[in-house]
């Protein structure tokens, strides 16, 4: 699909190791975690539907009795776990990845609030797609380290090639099925933000490779 990038660009501000940060890095970094956070607190004010990683803390915690951050902090743990055998290393990118997001998800809840009309809300989730899509695609081409899903993502690509947007769409939607089973909430965006994120980052990386840089598979 030629509109799609299939790998990471490499760019001229991207770290030697994931520890190695630039001040030329704090852009797309910061930038990018932040409007990831944007795109997922616009999510939560469309109010059809969290994300799918959400619907899944919503049903471990309706089976366990832990609070939902609880449960989305232990399957965060859990998905770091799994980094292990697929040699996936953390970095500087991780660490702020847990910090940004969080604080940018509830400033913008907190300034756009969730009481909108339709034609509104609509506009919500389309936002929310492409704010994702695009903070993603920049804050994993400076090779910082990802935050836990996305090491996943990046993983299963480099160690067996798979193309990032069909790994990450496989990603979203079996966590959606294994939430929905559990008894999380289930609405019309976390539906489409499953089948869609992946294309939608995908898209944005090939912009981001064709005005900074060029594809180059992860290594």
């Amino acid at each position: 699909m030629a509109s799609l990038s299939h790998s990471i660009p490499l760019t001229s501000w991207r770290a030697a190791t994931t520890w190695s940060f630039r001040p030329v890095m704090t852009g797309p970094l910061i930038g990018g975690l932040t409007l990831f956070g944007f795109g997922e607190g616009l999510l939560v004010c469309a109010r059809w539907g969290a994300t799918p990683w959400t619907v899944f803390a919503e049903g471990v915690s309706r089976h366990t009795g832990l609070s939902i951050g609880m449960a989305t902090a232990l399957i965060s743990a859990f998905v770091l776990v799994l980094w292990v055998p697929l040699r996936e290393r953390p970095g500087i990118g991780t660490i702020a990845n847990l910090i940004v997001i969080a604080w940018s998800l509830n400033e913008t809840v907190y300034v756009v609030g969730q009481h909108h009309p339709l034609w509104l809300r609509v506009l919500l989730v389309g936002g929310a797609l492409e704010a994702i899509g695009l903070g993603s695609a920049l804050y994993l081409t400076t090779g910082l380290g990802p935050g836990p899903r996305d090491g996943m993502m990046t993983s299963v690509h480099r160690h067996f090639g798979f193309s990032v947007v069909y790994v990450r769409a496989g990603i979203e939607g079996t966590v959606l099925i294994i939430g929905w089973l559990l008894g999380g909430g289930v609405g019309i965006a976390t539906a489409l933000y499953a089948g869609a994120i992946g294309f939608a980052i995908g898209w944005n990386l090939q912009l981001v490779g064709k005005i900074v840089g060029r594809e180059e598979a992860l290594s």
